[in-house]
Parts: structure tokens; C-alpha cells; sequence
């Protein structure tokens, strides 16, 4: 019984994976700072299968080079989170003369 729940469970993943590119996640940012590179976050395929819809805070602390330096999560269900976070980190700033932090919001709909 529990090989044939694993199966199903692994079966329905990849269904949920081929069909990708129906679900999204938008961005709306109150960057101060002009946003080079921008990496669309990917819905995952466990929000997707429980039908997960949401919004993610988060605030990301950009270097003076433009990139990355930390992110903090002000809001939204882990799932959806774990998938804005690993986005922002390719992320990329215009340069500037100082470290910025910039509000980040992503609405997921499946």
C-alpha cells in the first residue's frame, strides 16, 4: 500500500510539472533602485497540487554592485516563499554608491 501512495504521489508531480507554464507567480516591487535582471519565480508543483494561492513579502538587502546580499521573508506561506527567495537571488540591482533595501512582493496564482 505505501509503494503504491509513493507511485501516485510521484505520478501526480510530474503531470503537475508538464503543465508549468499555466500557473505563475507576478512580481510587484517598491524597488528605489532599477532592476537589471530579473528571474521570474517557478510555482511549485506541491503548491500547484494543493491548488495554493498567495502572496510573498520579502525584503532583500542589495550590495552597491547590484547583487544580493541577504533576504528576509515579511510574509507568505513557506512553499510559495522558498520559490521567491531562490528567484531573487539571481536578481540584479543597477549599481550604485551604497547598499539599498528593497521591498519585494509576489502574488502566486496557480
Amino acid at each position: 500500500m505505501r509503494l503504491s501512495s509513493l507511485f501516485l504521489v510521484v505520478l501526480l508531480g510530474l503531470v503537475m510539472v508538464s503543465h508549468a507554464e499555466s500557473a505563475g507567480a507576478q512580481s510587484a516591487n517598491e524597488s528605489s533602485r532599477k532592476i537589471v535582471n530579473k528571474v521570474a519565480p517557478a510555482y511549485p508543483a506541491m503548491a500547484r497540487g494543493m491548488n495554493l494561492a498567495g502572496t510573498v513579502k520579502l525584503e532583500a538587502v542589495v550590495l552597491a554592485n547590484g547583487t544580493v546580499k541577504s533576504i528576509q521573508v515579511k510574509g507568505g506561506n513557506p512553499v510559495l516563499v522558498q520559490a521567491a527567495q531562490h528567484a531573487v537571488r539571481d536578481w540584479k540591482w543597477v549599481k550604485s554608491d551604497h547598499d539599498s533595501t528593497e521591498s519585494l512582493e509576489f502574488r502566486f496564482t496557480p
